[in-house]
């Protein structure tokens, strides 16, 4: 016990000799960029304190050997000498770290085969907490703070829909847009959103005015796309009753003799003003995506002055990159934010074209604003419900995901956002609940699917490859009425971005990593104590 101690104590020790204003510069001035090592520091503290839990725990672990085990003392002896100087040596480096960092020489040399020999290995080393501790830290952390989510998705929908009819007054229907009743999608509701601020998500489809139509195309309908187009549509505008290339006289041989009653030589393509009153991309058929949000702002604005006076809070645009993101602040300083974003349905399904896509460091810019991503949320969210009717009462799988969301956000704010979203953790999710039988869902089993949640992201990282759930997917259930062409296209892999950029690898493997150590401590930090 007196040797634990000392363990703990040389690490809090060395975390405050390194503090950066303890030992300034030999001048006497603070350097200048403090701020930057003040928030390398703190970040190493929050390390340092995650190191005296496990510290702690592992403490424990031999004093209980120890007991058990009077006839190894001399063993355990040696061992705890060992990690003394392990110590020993792990408090030098650190000082010598604080040193290169303040000289400008501290520098990762680690390569990508370093990380690939450790990839592989990490999760064998990791123990997580057993059943009792993952029950109480998912009753104490994640329904604890997760409670009030139905209130607030009540209450942001009953204000966009009211919203949405004050829009429609205010459009002209001969000329504007139409819009249709929104829809909410994501994690809020599938009820696994766990780090605040919640944000509810909700999407409004739209259609054009008559005559006019959408004829989409979709990089999988036969055409060849690139690589970095795999998963983008175009939409193109066409008067009803029209082809999408174009009228049937461009097809056919009319003869020198005959005209079309539609198009006379003199007006074979509209005018540009025309097709730019649509929302389409300067001088072409195609609907743009920066037209359509502009056009959608300017409109929750003037329906927005249309009912404020019947609401006692302020509505506001809260996000430059997200052009849907909004906020209701009300007058005590509270605030909801949720965004509300036009999407086009393909086709007579629930796919829908997505004018704006909340992008992760690992996603690519968009080709073109003429090309619209694809949201499959309204499947995804089908299919969740469909396979919980099948499950165990209380299954496990949104648990599961809640847990692992936790850890990962918790690891990204301590070391830096990483190329992994929350997306790809509930595709992880998907793929296990089509795999395993319903019975390996069951409440008490929370433990071994987490870590085939584990298992199944660190190969994937391994790999570089995480299939879309539903694209290239022939066993989708036919209950789902999910659109047969998706099911035949090659399959999308979410992690081709990997393969290009190596520093944003790198960096995902590092947190990946450093969230599997830190995994029990993490747990056991925010558990009540169990005894």
């Amino acid at each position: 016990m007196p040797m634990g101690i000392f363990r703990v104590c040389l690490v809090v020790i060395t975390a405050i000799v390194n503090h950066p204003l303890l030992f300034p510069k030999d001048n006497g001035t603070v350097l200048e960029n403090t701020d930057e090592i003040i928030q390398k520091m703190k970040e190493r503290e929050e390390r340092l304190r995650l190191e005296q839990l496990r510290l702690g725990q592992e403490i424990a672990d031999q004093e209980a050997t120890q007991k058990s085990l009077g006839n190894a003392a001399e063993v355990v002896e040696e061992t705890k000498e060992e990690k003394i100087r392990w110590d020993m040596w792990t408090a030098f480096s650190m000082v010598l770290w604080r040193q290169d960092f303040q000289e400008g020489n501290w520098q990762d040399t680690g390569g990508e085969e370093d990380d690939m020999a450790v990839l592989g290995k990490a999760f064998k080393g990791v123990a997580l907490p057993d059943k009792a501790v993952l029950a109480s830290f998912y009753e104490k952390r994640i329904l604890a703070t997760t409670g009030d989510m139905a209130r607030m998705r009540e209450m942001v929908e009953g204000f966009a829909d009211d919203l949405l009819e004050a829009l429609r007054s205010v459009c002209n229907r001969d000329a504007d847009m139409e819009v249709e009743d929104c829809m909410g999608v994501g994690s809020m509701y599938e009820n696994w959103r766990v780090r605040k601020p919640f944000v509810c998500d909700l999407v409004v489809p739209f259609a054009p005015p008559e005559p006019y139509c959408f004829r989409s195309q979709i990089w999988c309908s036969g055409d060849s796309f690139p690589p970095d187009e795999q998963g983008y549509g175009t939409i193109k505008v066409c008067r009803a009753g029209e082809d999408a290339t174009g009228c049937i006289c461009d097809k056919t041989k009319l003869g020198e003799d005959m005209l079309c009653l539609l198009h006379s030589q003199a007006n074979t393509t509209r005018p540009s003003s025309e097709m730019e009153d649509l929302l389409c991309f300067k001088n072409t058929q195609y609907l743009d995506a920066n037209q359509v949000m502009k056009w959608f702002q300017l409109a929750v604005t003037k329906a927005w002055n249309r009912i404020s006076h019947k609401y006692e809070f302020d509505l506001s645009f809260s996000l430059l990159d997200l052009p849907g993101a909004l906020k209701i602040k009300f007058r005590s300083g509270k605030s909801i934010a949720f965004n509300l974003t036009p999407v086009v349905q393909y086709e007579n399904s629930d796919v829908y074209f997505i004018s704006h896509f909340p992008r992760s460091g690992l996603a690519a810019d968009l080709p073109s604003t003429t090309h619209w991503f694809l949201t499959f949320a309204v499947y995804e969210r089908r299919f969740i419900q469909l396979v919980s009717k099948a499950l165990p009462a209380n299954a496990c799988h949104v648990s599961c995901l809640q847990i692992l969301a936790f850890l990962h956000g918790k690891q990204c704010s301590l070391t830096g956002p990483s190329g992994l979203t929350n997306y790809h953790l509930k595709t992880v999710m998907l793929h296990l609940l089509q795999a395993r039988p319903s019975q390996d869902w069951a409440p008490e089993k929370l433990e071994a699917r987490l870590q085939d949640m584990l298992k199944f992201l660190e190969k994937c990282l391994h790999e570089k490859k995480l299939y879309h759930f539903f694209i290239g997917n022939g066993k989708v259930p036919a209950e789902l009425g999910f659109p047969i062409i998706f099911q035949r296209a090659e399959p999308l892999n979410l992690f081709r971005p990997f393969v290009l950029h190596r520093d944003v690898y790198r960096k995902t493997v590092d947190t990946f990593h450093e969230m599997l150590r830190n995994t029990s401590a993490l747990i056991n930090e925010y558990t009540v104590h169990i005894p």
